[in-house]
């Protein structure tokens, strides 16, 4: 197996900052304090596929594209070229991948958001190779990624056979002031595996009952302090609460009003008391309830609440089981189990997270 691997270092580095996304805002998410997330996860995905394919011939990227991620999981590869200058971009990953295929590599490993899958996608358009995501980026809703970066190179080291799928992309700064636009940018020949994550839905079936109940709760509750994490079902509880919030962020309440909105990660952590709740609904088609759009629910942030999980039964009937891709596999291994969610007023229905 020969595989070209890329990687994105700036994905999903303004998603803990509250940027919802890295897309031309990679000095702002400095300024507030980013972490790189997307190396730390191409180790994790390397490590992995270096176990199960100890002998893969890997052909990547010069730093910080990847180079040093293929090392650190023990192959030696094949360095093709490099970026051009000291901030790397869309151009610097559609030539890397030009060069993979010049190379005749079997499949294309890369790590990133849906911006970076439709690089790929593009760069590979007239080609069969294929291609598979390492999530990393704040909003994924392209049908091209492993559901975990051990899950990719699970795929890339048993697959058998590809399909077509779309990669979808949105506006960032539409996504910021809540705007949901998804665009088809590439249809891209994928493997085909169980551990491949779905596209996501945009929504359906009604939450109104199921908003009300969970307010009363709330109210009901004084000194606790409630995280409410983004997304439409989670939004409606929020207007119950009498307040807007913000649709693709965090907000925190507390004894009646909103202590901090569109929180950052060190914001929530500064703002939760003696008892918290997360209130997160699964990402629609998809099932994730932790991992993708709300990287502000840091491991350190869940770690000090307990997690209600809500949801519309229509949303239920589209998702098989829910899933969670914190970065930190102890605590997603912690979180598997069965859980009550919350479909109505009163009823919940009990869902798997693997």
């Amino acid at each position: 197996m020969h595989v070209g691997f890329v990687l994105n270092p700036i994905a999903g580095m303004g998603g803990r900052v509250g940027l919802k996304g890295t897309d031309g805002k990679v000095a702002e998410a400095r300024a507030r304090g980013a972490e790189p997330r997307a190396p730390d996860r191409a180790e994790r995905a390397l490590t992995e596929l270096r176990e199960r394919l100890p002998d893969a011939e890997i052909s990547t990227w010069g730093e910080p594209m990847g180079e040093e991620a293929v090392r650190a999981a023990g192959f030696e590869p094949a360095v093709l070229g490099r970026p051009d200058g000291e901030e790397t971009g869309s151009d610097d990953t559609s030539t890397a991948v030009a060069a993979f295929v010049d190379a005749g590599v079997d499949t294309v490993l890369f790590v990133g958001g849906d911006g970076t899958a439709a690089d790929v996608a593009e760069a590979l358009e007239g080609t069969d190779t294929p291609m598979l995501g390492i999530p990393a980026g704040v909003k994924v809703y392209s049908s091209v990624f492993a559901v975990s970066p051990e899950d990719a190179a699970y795929i890339v080291a048993s697959y058998e056979r590809t399909e077509r799928r779309e990669v979808m992309d949105i506006d960032e700064d539409e996504y910021r002031e809540g705007e949901v636009n998804p665009e088809l940018r590439a249809v891209a020949r994928v493997p085909v595996a169980e551990a491949m994550q779905s596209s996501k839905q945009l929504g359906g079936g009604t939450v109104d009952a199921l908003a009300e109940g969970v307010a009363d709760d709330i109210r009901a509750e004084p000194g606790k302090t409630y995280v409410l994490g983004p997304g439409s079902t989670v939004g409606t509880i929020k207007e119950e609460l009498g307040f807007e919030g913000s649709p693709i962020g965090v907000d925190v309440w507390r004894d009646g009003g909103v202590v901090v909105e569109d929180a950052t990660e060190q914001e929530i952590l500064d703002a939760l008391g003696e008892e918290n709740v997360i209130v997160v609904s699964p990402i629609g088609g998809q099932g994730f309830v932790f991992g993708r759009g709300n990287p502000q629910l840091s491991p350190a942030v869940i770690r000090q609440c307990d997690v209600t999980i809500v949801a519309s039964r229509a949303k239920l009937d589209g998702v098989n089981v829910l899933r969670a891709d914190t970065d930190d596999p102890e605590l997603d291994e912690e979180l598997r189990g069965w859980w009550k969610v919350r479909v109505g007023k009163f009823e919940t229905r009990m869902m798997k997270l693997v």
